[in-house]
This record gives C-alpha cells, sequence and structure tokens, in this order.
C-alpha cells in the first residue's frame, strides 16, 4: 500500500493553524550513592584466666577470616564485571540533579536563581540545536500519466526541511536530542548543528550529506532513536565521537523544569532554528495553560502552554525556558492568521518527559532500504476519527486483510484488529507503522500490542511477530 505523506515542505518543519477553522495543529544518567555499610566485628568479653592465649587465637582467626573474606568478596566483584554488565537507563535531569556529565559544559549564570532574558539565553543556548532534514517526497507526473516521462507515474524529489531541537541526555557513545516528530519525521538523512557561527550552514551540509559529499565541516550525522508520533515527540541520537572537541566544552544538557507548577502571566523564553537562519531567541509570558488544538487529520492534542512568545517555522522541537533557565516545553506549534498575532503552543515538560526517558533508552536504528525491511503481511488502514469515535475503536493501525502465510497470520493478527504499539512505541496509524517497519530487518521478532474485537469490546493483547523479507510491494 502507498502512504501519502500530507506534510508541508515548505513551512520548514513548524506546525501552523489557519484561520479559516479551529485552531488546527498543522505542519509549517541516574546519579547512585553507592553507600558501604560498616560491620562492626561482635566484641568477646576476655577471661581473666589466660588472656594472651585467647588474644592470640583469636586475631588468627581474625586474620584468616579477613584475608578469605577480602579474596571471595574481590573475586566475585571481578566476576561480575566481567561477564555481568550493568544496564544504566538514561534519564533527563532536573532541577534537584547536578549535571556531572564529561562532556558538556558546566550551567550558565541562569541556572543558580531568577534572571534576565539575556542570562537565560546565555545559559540555555548551548543546550538547543538545529536539526536539519532530508526527505523524500513522491509526486505524481503529469507526463508519465500519458507515457511520456522516463519515471513513471510517480517522480522523487528531495526536500530540506529545518528544525530545532534540546539536548537532554546522554549515554556512553551518544548524545541525546530531543524534538518534534513532525521535525523527522519520514527522513532520510538528518544532521545536526550545535551553537556556534555555523548553524546558520546546517542546510547547506545537509544536501551535501544526501547526494553523498561526506566532507560534511559543519553538520554532525544523526539518527533517529525513537519517536512518539501521538504526542509529537521524537529523540535523535550524535555519537560523541562525531562531535568535534572544541565543541563539546561548549554545549551541555538541559535543565529539566516542573511544568505543572507554571502559572498564567510568568515570563518565558523560547530559543530555536527561526526559518533555519541560526538559533534566535524570544521572549513572552505564558499566556494560557491545558490548552487544546486540533491537526489536520483530526487529531486533538491537549494540555499545551501557549505563550505570546513568537514562534516561527524552523522553532519546532525548541526550548521554552522559564527565567532560572530551565526546560519547561517543546516548542510545538503555532496559530497563523492575519488578525492573529502571539499564538504559539509547547508542549509541557512534565508530560514529555516520561515519554522522552522512554525513547532515549531504545536501541538506535538506521532507516533500512525498502528492500531490506521487514514485511509483515497485512492490508492496513486508518478509520475515520467519527468511525473511532462511534465505535470506540482505539488509536491505531487498522487491519483490513491479513495474506495468508505470511508473517502477521503466523503470528496470530486477524482481520479487524487494531496495531496499537510496536516494539514498545505507540503506533498512530498505518502510515506510522509502515514508517516504523523501515527500521527492522526480515527476520527479526518484534513485540506488537494489538486490540481485538471480544462481545463487543476492545481487548489488548500481546503477540510476537517474526517479519519476513518484503516483496516488491506491501507491508
Amino acid at each position: 500500500m502507498d502512504y501519502e505523506k500530507d506534510q508541508d515542505i515548505s513551512d520548514s518543519g513548524t506546525h501552523e493553524i489557519q484561520s479559516s477553522e479551529p485552531p488546527r495543529y498543522e505542519h509549517y544518567q541516574m546519579h547512585r550513592n553507592s553507600g558501604r555499610m560498616e560491620q562492626k566485628s561482635p566484641v568477646k568479653p576476655s577471661r581473666k584466666n589466660k588472656p594472651g592465649k585467647k588474644i592470640a587465637g583469636t586475631i588468627a582467626l581474625a586474620v584468616v577470616f579477613g584475608v578469605t573474606a577480602s579474596a571471595v568478596f574481590q573475586c566475585s566483584n571481578t566476576v561480575a564485571e566481567k561477564y555481568f554488565k550493568k544496564e544504566e537507563s538514561v534519564q533527563l535531569f532536573s532541577d534537584s540533579e547536578e549535571q556531572t556529565s564529561q562532556t558538556t559544559a558546566p550551567a550558565g549564570e541562569a541556572s543558580g536563581g531568577t534572571g534576565s532574558v539575556s542570562e537565560v539565553a546565555g545559559s540555555a543556548m548551548p543546550e538547543v540545536v538545529a536539526i536539519t532534514s532530508v526527505s523524500v517526497q513522491e509526486i505524481p507526473s503529469f507526463f508519465g500519466i500519458y507515457g511520456f516521462s522516463p519515471y513513471g507515474t510517480v517522480e522523487q524529489f528531495s526536500s530540506e526541511s529545518s528544525g530545532s531541537g534540546i539536548i537532554v541526555g546522554e549515554n556512553e557513545d551518544e548524545l541525546l536530542i530531543a524534538t518534534n516528530n513532525h521535525v523527522v519525521e519520514g527522513a532520510t538523512t538528518l544532521s545536526v548543528c550545535f551553537i556556534g557561527n555555523d548553524v546558520s550552514n546546517a542546510e547547506e551540509e545537509t544536501r551535501d550529506l544526501a547526494s553523498g559529499d561526506i566532507n560534511v565541516k559543519d553538520a554532525v550525522s544523526a539518527k533517529i532513536k525513537g519517536t512518539d508520533k501521538g504526542n509529537d515527540l521524537a529523540v535523535v541520537a550524535v555519537q560523541k565521537s562525531d562531535i568535534p572537541k572544541d565543541t563539546r566544552s561548549e554545549i551541555k544538557v538541559a535543565k529539566i523544569g516542573n511544568s505543572d507548577g507554571l502559572q498564567v502571566g510568568e515570563q518565558v523564553v523560547a530559543i530555536g532554528n527561526a526559518l533555519g537562519y541560526g538559533q534566535s531567541v524570544t521572549s513572552g509570558w505564558v499566556s494560557a495553560l491545558d490548552r487544546s488544538i486540533s491537526s489536520e487529520d483530526g487529531t486533538t492534542t491537549t494540555g499545551l502552554i501557549q505563550t505570546d512568545a513568537a514562534i516561527n517555522p524552523g522553532n519546532s522541537g525548541g526550548a521554552l525556558l522559564n527565567m532560572k533557565g530551565e526546560l519547561i516545553g517543546i516548542n510545538s506549534a503555532k496559530y497563523a492568521a492575519d488578525a492573529v498575532e502571539g499564538m504559539g503552543y509547547a508542549i509541557p515538560i512534565s508530560t514529555a518527559q516520561p515519554i522522552l526517558e522512554k525513547l532515549m533508552n531504545r536501541q538506535t536504528r538506521d532507516k533500512l532500504e525498502s528492500s531490506e525491511s521487514g514485511y509483515l503481511g497485512i492490508s492496513g488502514g486508518d478509520l475515520t476519527t467519527e468511525a473511532v469515535q462511534m465505535f470506540g475503536v482505539p488509536a491505531g493501525a487498522f487491519v483490513r486483510e491479513v495474506n495468508e502465510g505470511d508473517a502477521a497470520e503466523r503470528a496470530g493478527l486477524q482481520r479487524g484488529d487494531v496495531i496499537m504499539e510496536m516494539d514498545g512505541q505507540p503506533v498512530t496509524g498505518s502510515d506510522d507503522l509502515a514508517e516504523k517497519l523501515s527500521y527492522y530487518a526480515a527476520g527479526e521478532t518484534v513485540e506488537m500490542v494489538i486490540a481485538r474485537a471480544v462481545n463487543g469490546e476492545y481487548v489488548e493483547q500481546t503477540m510476537k511477530v517474526t517479519l519476513d523479507a518484503r516483496p516488491p510491494s506491501g507491508y
């Protein structure tokens, strides 16, 4: 099945809300205290009779015990370190945690208390990056319909768009960046530029990278680590080894604030890659809280922060900060109309944090060629908003048909099921499912959460599917 992408390429990666209809949401380390418990050996009261002999015996036994215990514990630690790898999850730094990263620079002045806009900007700009994506768009060919085009009825074009991101964590090998899903959705190539004068060259450098030029001076290649389309969130990863040493000393991980305590009228600062020109700073106020807006496909996003700080195309995925320089939101959308001024929206960090932490701890994958990616063997589709509301169908990819003998049927998937999650990632529709499958190779086994109608109610089930090799068409 072909998937139609409704992303507007000209908007440089920012959602925009049109005025002719109701507001619409468009496309435009864990610190571990390792304490040691002290054990005091019980002291035996010495008898007055033959004290020297008893004491000597006790000392000798203590020495033997101490040597033996030390050897046993040392051996245990050595075996554990060698054969059992300790797994630590990556978490976002909260305002009560101290950043101890050796990769990133220390916090700025504004981190210690309320500061001016310039102090907040100076502190937070090293946390914000410019993201440039290259995607392939399929456009119907007028001449191809009549047989006059050598490319057939559909031609492919490469397009570039700009957005922003925030450094929210790191692991042993990667620097992890949060952004909006719509900034990276469908991207075949991603690049990141950190703070500095090179940001404005990100788009040009990414085009060079996409055309095969690997001598990219300013941009650092990035990969998608995980996405959540329903919440418009994503995490991309950059290899630390790819970041120049001088840049490492200038950048830092964002300090996370608490958006739950926000009040209308608080001053905020927005930083992002506006119009793809590089980092820019705007300031405003929290205009409203818990706002809801609707996307082009009818999906409603709730609980957003509304601000009059200017959020322009390219700002998507950028930082919304309080006057302590703490991250309180991820800029995502704006209301655009001739008669409207200053209506921008951000995803509260308290909403985004658990989602981002889950995405940050996923395995980083490369997007595969269609001939290499796995195949499920279904015919899928999306239900209308009315049908979902009327019949209580959960969000996900609706299974219209299951191909006989293919991966889906072998796993037990049935017609009418709804695929809600794949490998721990929410699935919002058939396009989203196809996009996620493009990162998994044939032969891999993935876990899926599906909803199945049982006696008039949808019941969730978990199944494992071993993907087939992909035929010339289908998914």
